[in-house]
């Protein structure tokens, strides 16, 4: 009965893990493709080429991360909010 419970325990935590990874960025304020798709492609990027952006929030500082896809869009992968730039 042990094992049991620990099994379904572990494949809901599982579960609940993949579910949360596969949730899509939304661009903010600020954001490259905030307020619909940006306005001009990339048309010199390589597919697959990272692109960065750094921008100010009423929270701090936002650094964003996308990718070049194939349409020459592009989407966001990463965002990360820090409170204090520079770091002291």
């Amino acid at each position: 009965m042990m094992k049991k419970t620990a099994l379904f325990w572990l494949l809901g935590l599982g579960w609940m893990m993949t579910s949360c990874n596969a949730a899509e960025l939304k661009p903010i304020p600020g954001s490259i493709t905030y307020g619909g798709k940006h306005y001009t492609r990339l048309t010199k990027s390589p597919v697959g080429s990272r692109v960065e952006n750094r921008f100010n929030t009423f929270d701090g500082v936002a650094f964003e991360t996308y990718i070049v896809q194939p349409d020459r869009s592009l989407k966001l992968v990463r965002r990360e909010v820090v409170d204090s730039w520079p770091p002291e």
